[in-house]
């Protein structure tokens, strides 16, 4: 009974050491993406800006998650966009059709992520905006 306890707790050690590395990968990861990739500090900068913009025009709740999905959207395929185009630059320094359209769709995905956010934005905060005047 005590080896059991002994090999549950080894186990669960090695889930949560697992889980922590996974974590600091992940995290590695996102200042990797804002240390060396320009569009996703340009992201990052309109977020500020929109955030700021939530909390002086105080929208509502359920708006919130709108914008919170939306720049999530936004920084998910920027993250894929940049893995993908890491990845095709390691596999071959060689012009290669195929390389060069996996990479335009991944800017794709960047860019439509792009746009459902601004139609995102406009719903949340043009009524608000409008109401000023």
């Amino acid at each position: 009974m005590k080896e059991r306890k002994k090999s549950q707790e080894r186990g669960l050690q090695e889930f949560l050491r697992k889980r922590a590395t996974s974590f600091r990968n992940a995290f590695s990861g996102l200042k990797v993406l804002f240390k060396y990739e320009f569009n996703a500090s340009i992201h990052l900068a309109v977020l500020i800006i929109v955030i700021t913009a939530g909390i002086i025009l105080r929208i509502s709740p359920a708006e919130w998650l709108f914008v919170v999905f939306a720049a999530g959207l936004v920084f998910m395929a920027e993250s894929f966009n940049s893995a993908i185009e890491h990845l095709s630059d390691e596999v071959s320094s060689h012009y290669s059709g195929n390389i060069k359209r996996a990479k335009d769709v991944a800017a794709a995905g960047v860019l439509i992520s792009a746009i459902v956010s601004v139609i995102i934005g406009l719903i949340v905060f043009l009524p608000r905006i409008m109401s000023l005047f």
